[in-house]
């Protein structure tokens, strides 16, 4: 069985993948989000960063801060946006990161790419939301399709190149020659 896995780089992507998968689903599911403020930091920093580049491009803000972990974000003019666990990126970090560790590879790349990664996937979600904060304030009948369907393709859509960048530049999936008939 392990010989067939060797084998047959896809199978063990999967199983390895699967596997890894059903372990992050167990582990946030019934650690970190009931007992830990893991979303809620995440959620925070993206207001953060948000707020950073709404004020870089000369946005006056809509500050909504009850004193714990703010999630919410807008411009001075709007109703703001308001960002919940399931928008926060986390488990798109950690889809990413199960690719990266499924896939062949060496454990040095993995090491520092897997945390760019997910550095890189945190600051194109926050500039998702600064795409949205501003979308809302100058068209909020926009917001729905924008958040649901524009925005999602493009994160997902990035989250599939730095896997592929991943496959393409630094994995070393060797194939085996191919055999020739003896002469």
């Amino acid at each position: 069985m392990i010989s067939k896995l060797k084998d047959n780089p896809l199978l063990s992507f999967l199983i390895i993948g699967a596997l890894a998968y059903l372990g992050w689903y167990v582990l946030y599911e019934f650690v970190l989000r009931p007992h830990s403020s893991l979303d809620e930091w995440v959620v925070d920093q993206i207001v953060k960063g948000t707020e950073s580049i709404l004020e870089i491009l000369g946005y006056e803000l809509r500050v909504f801060d009850d004193g714990t972990w703010r999630n919410h974000v807008g411009i001075a003019s709007s109703p703001g946006v308001t960002i919940g666990a399931p928008c926060d990126g986390i488990i798109l970090f950690a889809l990413f990161s199960i690719f990266v560790l499924a896939y062949p590879g060496p454990w040095k790349h993995k090491a520092w790419f897997m945390p760019l990664g997910v550095v890189a996937i945190h600051y194109i979600n926050v500039l998702r939301v600064v795409a949205l904060a501003t979308i809302v304030n100058y068209r909020p009948d926009l917001l729905d399709f924008n958040h649901d369907y524009t925005f999602t393709v493009i994160v997902y859509a990035f989250v599939f190149l730095l896997w592929y960048i991943w496959v393409q530049k630094f994995s070393v999936q060797k194939t085996k020659p191919a055999k020739t008939p003896a002469s």
